[in-house]
This record gives structure tokens, sequence and C-alpha cells, in this order.
């Protein structure tokens, strides 16, 4: 790894001395030109001399979106500079999104295996979306968990004869759509009283004869949820 300048951003003392120490025992090509506690000192910094790396911190003083807001502003300014996210927010992957979004060339939770020489070559050689084994692991188990659903679906779907017209009938009842509302949509070519006997239909198909008595609109959704049949996070209205 070539000698490279780095600007450390980090606003607890204890994690910053560590830092710089793991820069000084690991990673002695990195010249560290400074290191801010907070925003106005990093950008003190920044006006003496750009580095090549920016390490930063998410959470500066208590907020979090003061990190993302600083690495939208570097890459802005500088579309040559490194930025590599050094965080304690493992459980906020909103937040890693928007730093993401924001222009950070990867994220490295401060948990398990922490800041490793090769996550730092691999930026300063040109990566992007350089990860830790912890993010990987978060991503990967978010990544099961879709695919998972989505086939749970796929079977559903089959296993209990839905056609698209059922599945869009039953996702606009889960918006709060009236049947009168949903007959009314674009795609939708059957109107009320229609609607109504596939409800009917549709009741029959999910419930057991035990269960039917009583079933109303609501019911029904919490059916088609709990057979996996409607997905929570795909919960979106057709054009009107």
């Amino acid at each position: 790894m070539n000698p490279f300048k780095v600007i450390i951003v980090e606003d607890v003392k204890l994690e910053l001395k560590g830092t710089e120490q793991i820069f000084r025992s690991d990673i002695p090509e990195a010249e560290i030109i400074g290191t801010a506690q907070n925003e106005s000192e990093f950008w003190k910094l920044m006006r003496v001399q750009v580095p090549d790396l920016v390490l930063l911190d998410l959470g500066l003083g208590g907020s979090t979106t003061i990190g993302v807001d600083i690495c939208r502003q570097l890459r802005a300014r500088y579309s040559a500079l490194r930025i590599l996210i050094f965080t304690g927010e493992i459980l906020n992957e909103k937040l890693w999104v928007e730093v993401l979004n924001a222009g950070a060339d990867g994220i490295i939770l401060k948990t398990g295996n922490l800041l490793q020489r090769d996550d730092v070559q691999l930026v300063m050689n040109g990566r992007r979306m350089v990860f830790n084994e912890p993010f990987l692991e978060r991503v990967m188990a978010r990544f099961k968990a879709v695919i998972n659903g989505e086939s749970d679906q796929s079977d559903a779907l089959i296993d209990y004869e839905i056609d698209e017209y059922d599945e869009r009938f039953l996702r606009h009842l889960a918006l709060g759509y009236t049947k009168d509302m949903i007959a009314n949509l674009r795609n939708m070519p059957f109107g009320t009283k229609s609607l109504e006997k596939r409800q009917a239909d549709l009741i029959s198909r999910l419930f057991s004869d035990r269960e039917r008595t009583g079933v109303n609109a609501t019911r029904l959704v919490t059916k088609a949820f709990q057979l996996h049949i409607l997905d929570l996070n795909n919960l979106e209205p057709d054009e009107e």
C-alpha cells in the first residue's frame, strides 16, 4: 500500500485513541494529519490540508445525521477523496443506506473484527462497497429473509390458487380501500358485487369450515398475511 494521509473523525476520546493505535501498529503507510471530535474541528482541518482518506464516525455529538451530511458534502467537493465509515451504529440499517447514498466508499461496524488493514487497502485502491464481516452478516440475513419471503409467497399463490385479481383485491383491502374504490381501479375489471363474490370465494379457500363464520375483510387480509399471500414489505397501491 502506498503512503497516504488520513483524517479521523471520532467524538469519543477513548475510541479515537484506539483507532489511532490501529493505524500506527497495523497501517504504518497512513499519516494521520489530524483528528476531529466534531464537525467544526473537522472542517477546520480540511481547510488546512485535504487528506486521501477520511475515516468518519456517524454518531457525532449524539447526532447521526451530522455524519451523513459531512459525507455528502465531502463527496460533492472532493470527488477523488476516499470516505470510509467507522461506526458504532450497528443496528441502524436505514442510516447505512443513507450514508452509502451520500457517497461513502464503505462501512466498517465497530464490532467483531473492527478496522482491518485489508479493508483500508481496498478503499485506498479504489474499491467501492467495502464492508467488514459483521456488516455483511446483517446484509446476508436480510437477503435470505427477502428470498425466503418471496419463495413463501410464490408457493402460497399456487397452493391457494390466487390469481392476479385476487392478489390485487387483497392488497388494496389491506391498504384500506373499500370495494367501491377497488372496483374503480384502472386494471380491475369487476364491479362491487363481483368483488363481494370474490371475497366470499377467498374466504372459502383460505379458511377451514370451522373458521369461516363471521369472517370480514379485516380477518381475510390478516389471514392473507399469515399465509404469505401478501407481503408487508411490498404493499403498494396500483395506479387509480
